[in-house]
């Protein structure tokens, strides 16, 4: 038997010796796990796998990501997170690397970082001690650390003007596991999910479920601003909008049944992440 501590310990202590000191996460802070809920994953969607294996798993362990897609071996994402946690995971299997996620701050019912999903599991408090964070996001190469009781980078965030709405959060790396239900405290759907047979799932594991107020952004939105993410993009919206409107399930149904380049149904998401919602004004202004 391996008698080893687990590497998530070496990961954080790792992190607090690259941390500014300062204050700590705030109580009422929660960590979110942002996903596309009917996004199809291996012939399955997203939400049922994770309610039917009962955990949030990784890209090492998934192969899916709605961000970069590095997380093998000698990959981009293998490799930053070698030098991040100074090598702690290098020698273990990859289902024991963290999940990614962002730390809500200020409770935004749509989430800290929706560009990777409409729908996000909210953790229970408890999970914030065994959390590693950086800002900006590691895609990035951040140069601003944390862990829950060395929080300095909270000042620089504070002060940081972000052009794009989408990239103003601190990314969040969960370690030692996402147990589904035992660490979740809720999870939270756009009103437009409507796959009865995995919310009856969740109700049954026990989960809380709520919705948040919702993404809808009509076409002419997204004609508007074709510099966003481009034209092919305007394109890809005008062909799979539902009486000019989009929302996440038009969007979701879009992306399940194939027939366009993922990167481009990735951007529309975008456009109704960042345009189909109401924005708190400082957010707005910054």
């Amino acid at each position: 038997m391996d008698h080893r501590p687990e590497p998530w310990h070496a990961a954080l202590t790792a992190v607090a010796a690259r941390s500014k000191p300062g204050r700590a996460v705030p109580t009422d802070a929660r960590l979110v796990l942002h996903f596309h809920p009917d996004s199809d994953l291996h012939g399955k969607p997203v939400l049922r796998r994770i309610l039917e294996e009962g955990r949030y798993a990784s890209q090492f362990v998934t192969g899916t990501s709605n961000g970069g897609l590095t997380a093998v071996p000698g990959g981009d994402r293998w490799n930053w997170e070698s030098r991040l946690f100074s090598g702690a995971y290098d020698a273990h299997d990859g289902a024991l690397r963290p999940a990614y996620g962002a730390l809500n701050l200020d409770g935004d019912a749509y989430g800290a970082a929706p560009r990777f999903g409409s729908a996000y599991l909210r953790l229970r408090p408890e999970a914030l001690r065994r959390a590693t964070f950086t800002y900006p996001d590691s895609a990035f190469e951040p140069a601003l650390f944390g862990v829950a009781d060395r929080m300095g980078l909270l000042d620089e965030y504070h002060a940081d003007v972000v052009d794009e709405l989408l990239n103003r959060y601190i990314e969040a790396q969960v370690h030692g596991g996402v147990s589904v239900p035992d660490d979740v405290e809720a999870i939270v759907l756009d009103p437009s999910f409507d796959d009865e047979a995995t919310l009856r799932l969740a109700e049954d594991a026990g989960l809380v479920i709520e919705r948040h107020p919702g993404y809808r952004l009509g076409l002419e939105t997204v004609e508007a601003n074709p510099e966003y993410r481009g034209e092919e993009a305007v394109d890809v919206a005008r062909r799979i909008a539902v009486d000019g409107m989009l929302t996440p399930a038009v969007v979701g149904r879009a992306r399940v049944a194939g027939g366009f380049d993922p990167q481009l149904v990735k951007y529309v998401w975008h456009h109704l992440a960042r345009f189909g919602r109401e924005w708190p004004r400082e957010a707005v202004a910054a």
